[in-house]
């Protein structure tokens, strides 16, 4: 299993930390999030060091379908309901500037970036369509009505943004992560307010930002219950249609199209990690219907963090962590939300105030329906009786068939079947007896 981003990019080596070293800024995490905001703080004159427990991009990163947009499925009419025109805008804006700032790194790099319509559609709900095109117009953004998409399903229309965008995100990562200050294989095993250990070293930073998709500290910012991750999957076929543009349905658990090259991404199978869901099997069969003669190339899968609101979590750690920040949730809306993440973070590091911060405040209100949702799941699944316990905070794993590993329903966590870790909070191997 490895993503067509894996299999035509080349990513640069750094060696692992080997001394004692002082830094104003540590970052931990190499994904797309924290090299992007290594890649702001060293763009603004900022002493940093990344810190990766692997390799940069080896997890959810080199996964994504890496579409660069605004459009966060029928966002803004939920946005205005719960925070009001002003926080909607101000998200709206937060993420156009991402997409502005990639479009201009992006000129003097070969990541095969284009410029693509995006669209949001409906499978039955014309109504929620329309609701989100008036959301649209109070914050000011004229999107456009779409009734006739590309794809081979009936649809009751979509929301139509221009000039959004695409790429291939390990090409761009290569160029940008090149000569900045990381350090790969270099696990953080012990974390206080100024220091970070590794097995025989320490960093010694004035501040510090946990990049590391879901945040591995559960003793501030309650991200165990203000978060649960949600696993989907993709196929990439050769011989099947262009579709020039990015596609998603407004459903969480539909599917998504957009092409790179000669080859159409389809994802879709989507579930609660943890849960059982359609996986590969449901894209696989649905291009036997619809996109007949079509070889499948690649498949792959990748994981992400919902938060209560579907917004994402950036700014400081928790109220008592005054020089401890965070870039998490980003609700399948990685590309734009890591790079909003590194130009707030990078403001909020040097004092300077960030005119987006405030909606994405990891210390906003937690009472929402999700909250309670996920608590039932992890009290539930605490009852349960089994033998595989996830070592984060002790929830019964469920065997995955199709992917062969251990998954906890609770937080995300994932293991092979010999007990090595795959995917975080978890920071440690599974003990099988």
């Amino acid at each position: 299993m490895i993503s067509v981003w894996s299999d035509t990019s080349e990513l640069p080596h750094f060696e692992s930390l080997k001394k004692n070293i002082k830094t104003d800024v540590l970052v931990i995490g190499g994904g797309l999030a924290g090299v992007l905001c290594a890649y702001m703080l060293a763009e603004n004159g900022i002493d940093y060091v990344l810190v990766e427990a692997n390799k940069i991009c080896g997890g959810i990163t080199r996964n994504t379908t890496a579409k660069i947009t605004s459009q966060h499925g029928l966002i803004y009419n939920k946005l205005i309901r719960e925070f009001g025109v002003e926080r909607a805008q101000m998200y709206f804006r937060a993420n156009e500037a991402a997409i502005e700032k990639y479009r201009m790194l992006c000129k003097n790099i070969n990541c095969d970036f284009e410029n693509k319509d995006s669209f949001v559609y409906s499978m039955n709900n014309t109504k929620k369509i329309e609701e989100e095109l008036t959301a649209l117009d109070k914050i000011g953004f004229s999107a456009e009505f779409a009734d006739k998409l590309p794809i081979p399903l009936a649809t009751a229309g979509a929301v139509k943004f221009r000039n959004q965008a695409q790429f291939n995100p390990l090409k761009f990562i290569s160029s940008i992560a090149r000569n900045l200050n990381i350090y790969e294989n270099t696990r953080i095993r012990q974390l206080t307010k100024h220091t970070a250990i590794t097995d025989g070293y320490k960093i010694t930073a004035k501040k510090i930002i946990v990049a590391t998709h879901f945040p591995f500290i559960n003793k501030h910012g309650s991200y165990f219950l203000k978060m649960y991750q949600h696993r989907s999957y993709v196929i990439a076929l050769d011989g099947a249609a262009q579709i020039n543009g990015m596609y998603v349905d407004e459903s969480e658990n539909g599917m998504s199209f957009r092409n790179y090259k000669n080859l159409l991404l389809i994802g879709g199978g989507g579930h609660r990690t943890g849960k059982q869901g359609g996986d590969w099997q449901e894209l696989k069969s649905f291009a036997q219907i619809y996109y007949t003669g079509a070889e499948e190339k690649y498949r792959w899968a990748t994981q992400d963090c919902m938060t209560l609101d579907r917004v994402p979590y950036i700014g400081q750690y928790s109220k008592n962590t005054p020089d401890f920040y965070v870039a998490t949730g980003f609700n399948k809306w990685g590309m734009t939300s890591s790079m909003v993440s590194a130009m707030i973070l990078a403001d909020m590091v040097t004092g300077k105030k960030n005119p987006y911060a405030a909606v994405f405040s990891p210390s906003r209100t937690i009472l929402r329906p999700q909250l309670a949702v996920n608590a039932f799941e992890a009290v539930t699944n605490i009852m349960t009786i089994s033998q595989k316990r996830c070592p984060h905070l002790g929830c019964s794993l469920n065997w995955n068939p199709q992917e062969h590993s251990w998954d906890c329903p609770c937080h995300g966590s994932r293991f092979t079947e010999d007990g090595r870790l795959i995917d975080n909070p978890a920071t440690g191997n599974l003990k099988i007896k």
